[in-house]
């Protein structure tokens, strides 16, 4: 899988203390976004699952977020860490600039799949004329944060 980093102890990428995990790669290219240099796939740095879960669960006390770039375009291989992830007894929150309806209308069925898996989603690309700094978890007012389970 390609990774930009991984950052322990966020309290900004969902609710209680986080493990933010960001992907490399997205198709969406939002102007204004806060992680430019994630749109490349090339970026990133290449990790196997077990490496990243081995990350996840060295930090007991933070549950898990994925962001990116957009975590959906590496659906594939994040259906399996993610299952790893929540066999852990951890919550999930992911980020995605594509909306709830994209992801469950898709083709894909391993986006389907991540997202039965997931706990929360917030989804929608960033819009920078609806830059909102006082929203919690979200950066624009048309994101939305959904639960999942």
């Amino acid at each position: 899988m390609k990774v930009m980093n991984i950052l322990h102890d966020s309290v900004v990428d969902g609710e209680g203390l986080r493990t933010v995990i960001f992907f490399a790669g997205c198709p969406h290219h939002c102007p204004g976004c806060h992680n430019p240099s994630s749109w490349k796939m090339t970026n990133g740095k290449e990790m196997s699952i077990d490496e990243i879960f081995e990350e996840v669960a060295s930090n007991p006390l933070t549950d898990v977020t994925f962001s990116g770039g957009e975590p959906f375009i590496q659906a594939k291989q994040l259906v399996d860490l993610a299952q790893k992830i929540k066999d852990l007894g951890k919550n999930i929150w992911i980020y995605s600039g594509f909306t709830y309806e994209e992801i469950i209308n898709s083709r894909d069925p391993y986006k389907k799949e991540l997202l039965e898996i997931c706990d929360v989603l917030v989804d929608g690309k960033f819009i920078l004329a609806e830059r909102d700094l006082s929203l919690l978890f979200r950066g624009s007012r048309n994101q939305r944060i959904i639960e999942l389970q």
